[in-house]
């Protein structure tokens, strides 16, 4: 064995090592605040202990709490001394699984009857934190499975010898930190004190494993930070995202519904959330009229064989909603599931030439997919739902540059919306899983060349992530950070050479000889239900001028002036300004309240004076009073606030 080993550092530079370095000793010899901060390492690309030895040359990538990996393993550890409180605070506690999560972590434990709630969460927060003080090393240590069962039994922890009873002899460890040890595979921190700040967030039942005919467990939900004040950040985000939720204000704002006799997961548009809709519809229409897009229309239901034939019955049909069967006998219908198989047929409808290429076909076409009842979340994940679809057939030499184009349509859209803070995922297929994936090595790797060259032509900053691509083509994915920092996925776009395979679509070269398209999936919103949840959070409710279903509302301060309030709410009708004229026996002062809590951008205050001038005096939400105008003052100002949103530069 080397008595030195080579050690490849991200920024490509190599460096040597005695065999056995660790990667905080690596973190060491660069800079003594590095190795303060390092959690773990990924070695080969494997997350392991940052003091678990290195024997091979090997790339090393140092992982902190700015990582994600980093985080991972520091609520994973977080996780673990959640369980040594408990465990000292509830004797006879038995343990089950305890994962890092999105945000934070939890352990699911059998309590035994003891009590646990809401009123405890303080003393198991000051236990976490005091034994986190102590420092404690987690501890790695192989163990034979005798040996871990015999650790098990003595305890009595029948959860632990659940898991293990479907571990290898050989693969097990466990890891140990103060009076706590746990069957784990790791990795962890090198010690408790990175964990400066502990917040239990909440308490639920989870059976064991999940299956509902095992025991029910209390699933521990909590969160840690290295920092109070990240925590305390942390906690306020949460607070604004609760006044945020799109459920919340879509009740608040008469925008959608659901209800129990139409069915779960299947929303009903109000008058003022169908009127943000066709807004949004209309604005992406424009931009696809510009961009040469044919807009088509599809029905809800196509013939069981359409799938089949697509491939979508293979891949999805035990998860679809069950054929509909005709009186017919064998004739079998299902929801459509997909727009781009009915779009594949109306290519087929007439011969292609080159010349006709590229064709590009939109709809706002509505889809029904079945999601398990526990899934279901507002207009997040629905049953029924319209994706701005649009599906683009051209020649294989026209790949890259419809792609850019594509490219340049979703950034114009989140411009436009003001997502400024974007980035994509370019997901391509698993190279040792080939089998998921329906097409040739060569069309794939066609296609995910398109999606790389294009993205790096348009400077996207983006990421690659192997095993995510849809079944039939890779696919870019955008993802948005919202007003409070939260990613969400929202455009896509994919590159198919599979579908023309299956459907058989052909075109005539300028040979004279048959060629198949190549296919562009894009839907630059994903789904109007998921981007207008989405755009409702982000915004907090207060859309764009452009966008408000009521943007105006007269307000007369009493009865005397109703007359002159229709009259000036009927000029603004006409000058296609939308709105309300609140006629309530109200005081103003409690209808400009009422206004506000309904996010209308503009107020317009009718008393005496502005009747007798002909006037308004306007109040802007969240700015307070613009003073008195007239009614041609305000359409002018009021159409000069919108042009910049209602109008954006032509793509």
């Amino acid at each position: 064995m080397s008595d030195q080993i080579r050690i490849t550092l991200p920024d490509g530079s190599v460096r040597e090592y005695p065999n056995g370095v660790t990667s905080l000793e690596i973190a060491m010899s660069i800079s003594e605040g590095l190795a303060r901060n390092v959690l773990a390492a990924k070695v080969n690309g494997t997350v392991q202990d940052a003091t678990r030895p290195i024997t091979t040359d090997s790339a090393v990538t140092l992982l902190t709490w700015n990582d994600t990996e980093g985080k991972a393993t520091f609520w994973h550890s977080s996780a673990h001394l959640l369980a040594e409180a408990l465990e000292e605070l509830y004797p006879g506690i038995q343990f089950g699984i305890g994962p890092p999560i999105e945000k934070g972590f939890y352990y699911d434990v059998d309590l035994n009857g003891q009590h646990f709630s809401q009123e405890d969460f303080k003393k198991v927060e000051d236990k976490m934190l005091e034994l986190a003080r102590q420092k404690q090393e987690f501890v790695r240590q192989p163990i034979s499975k005798a040996e871990a069962i015999a650790y098990f039994e003595k305890k009595g922890d029948p959860y632990k010898l659940d898991l293990l009873d479907r571990l290898d002899d050989g693969t097990i460890t466990f890891y140990s930190q103060g009076n706590f040890t746990d069957l784990c595979r790791g990795p962890h921190i090198p010690h408790t004190g990175f964990i400066k700040a502990a917040k239990i967030m909440n308490v639920a039942g989870a059976y064991w494993r999940g299956d509902e005919k095992n025991k029910m467990l209390t699933r521990v939900y909590a969160v840690t930070f290295p920092k109070q004040k990240e925590l305390d950040d942390y906690l306020f985000l949460l607070e604004e995202a609760k006044k945020r939720d799109h459920r919340k204000l879509g009740k608040e704002l008469e925008l959608f519904a659901f209800s129990e006799k139409v069915g779960a997961g299947l929303p009903l548009w109000l008058p003022k959330g169908t009127m943000l809709r066709e807004r949004l519809e209309n604005f992406l229409r424009k931009a696809q009229v510009r961009a040469g897009y044919q807009q088509v229309v599809t029905p809800h239901i196509g013939s069981k064989q359409l799938y089949v034939t697509s491939g979508h019955w293979e891949k999805y049909g035990e998860d679809s909603f069950k054929p509909i069967l005709t009186p017919e006998p064998g004739e079998e219908f299902l929801l459509k599931p997909m727009n781009c198989p009915h779009h594949c047929e109306i290519y087929k409808t007439k011969p292609r030439s080159y010349r006709d290429l590229p064709l590009r076909l939109a709809e706002f076409g509505t889809v029904y997919r079945y999601e398990q009842s526990g899934e279901l979340h507002g207009l997040t994940r629905v049953r029924g739902f319209t994706q701005d679809d649009a599906h683009i057939f051209c020649r294989p030499d026209q790949v890259k540059e419809e792609f850019i184009k594509v490219i340049d349509l979703v950034l114009y859209v989140f411009k436009s919306l003001g997502f400024e803070d974007y980035s994509a995922q370019i997901s391509l297929r698993d190279p040792a899983n080939k089998q998921k994936y329906i097409g040739s090595d060569e069309l794939w790797e066609k296609a995910e060349s398109a999606i790389i060259e294009a993205s790096a032509e348009r400077g996207l900053r983006t990421v690659t992530e192997l095993g995510e691509a849809a079944f039939y083509g890779p696919k870019l994915d955008f993802m948005v950070r919202d007003a409070l920092g939260r990613k969400w996925q929202l455009g896509t776009i994919q590159v198919d050479y599979n579908l023309p395979n299956r459907f058989e679509l052909e075109y005539t070269g300028s040979d004279n000889q048959k060629y198949r398209p190549v296919m562009i999936h894009r839907a630059p919103f994903g789904s109007m239900e998921r981007f207008i949840a989405i755009l409702i959070e982000n915004s907090g409710g207060n859309f764009p001028l452009w966008l408000s279903p009521d943007q105006i509302a007269v307000l007369p301060i009493s009865e005397k002036y109703e007359d002159y309030a229709n009259e000036v709410f009927l000029t603004l009708q006409e000058n296609d300004i939308r709105g309300y004229n609140d006629l309530r026996d109200e005081k103003i002062g409690r209808k400009i309240r009422d206004s506000e809590i309904n996010k209308v951008p503009f107020m317009l205050i009718l008393g005496e004076k502005e009747q007798a001038e002909g006037r308004v005096s306007v109040r802007k939400k969240g700015v307070g009073d613009l003073g008195s105008m007239t009614i041609a003052e305000f359409i002018g100002f009021f159409q000069n606030e919108i042009k910049p949103a209602a109008q954006p530069a032509v793509l």
